[in-house]
């Protein structure tokens, strides 16, 4: 099959690219209001997009759903300008499907998932006590995509449980123990494998 573009209106493209774009990292993303209010959000359409500087990059949808006409993720780094992108592992997966909930902005989704909050190093946004790594990030710019919202924020403090952090300063992929989002639903990533592999080579 081919869809071109001008045939898109005529096949659920949304769920064709998410269905192809796979397995997505999820950045668990809390934030802060200008009132004090915190937020906690997963969002799966997140990387790397520098090293020099770090810049860590995700991107936030449309708000229609509220009455702002935006998240309020995307609200909050607006007013200050700070996120932390907490690592979701496995034994967090249901908590962090609860803070996917649409909430009112007074509403803690910390307290709705029943996370712990840990206050961060050099921003005001909370960061998971639970998450095997979280990065504070200062925003740097958000880039309007059409709908969407590419937020990029420099990395300004990493943090990282001691059991995942190996001596060479490498994440244990096995300790970190991470899921992945799929189309509608979620992955493991516990297997791996090294290139070449001959055992690849079976056709």
């Amino acid at each position: 099959m081919i869809i071109n573009e001008q045939q898109f209106k005529n096949h659920d493209m949304s769920k064709l690219v998410k269905g192809a774009v796979v397995p997505r990292p999820i950045a668990w993303v809390s934030t802060v209001d200008d009132q004090g209010n915190d937020n906690i959000a997963p969002f799966s359409f997140f990387t790397v997009a520098s090293m020099n500087p770090i810049t860590l990059c995700f991107s936030i949808g449309s708000g229609k759903e509220r009455a702002s006409g935006e998240k309020d993720t995307l609200s909050n780094i607006k007013k200050t300008g700070s996120f932390v992108i907490n690592i979701v592992s496995e034994a967090l997966a249901n908590q962090m499907f609860e803070s996917s909930q649409v909430y009112q902005p007074t509403e803690d989704e910390f307290e709705k998932a029943k996370l712990s909050k840990v206050a961060s190093d050099l921003i005001s946004p909370k960061r998971v006590a639970e998450a095997p790594v979280s990065m504070e990030c200062k925003l740097d710019q958000i880039v309007t995509v059409g709908e969407g919202n590419l937020v990029l924020g420099r990395l300004v403090c990493y943090h990282i449980k001691d059991d995942v952090h190996m001596t060479n300063d490498k994440v244990d992929p096995k300790k970190l123990n991470v899921i992945g989002r799929m189309a509608g639903d979620y992955t493991y990533i516990n297997d791996f494998f090294g290139l070449p592999n001959k055992d690849l080579d079976k056709n």
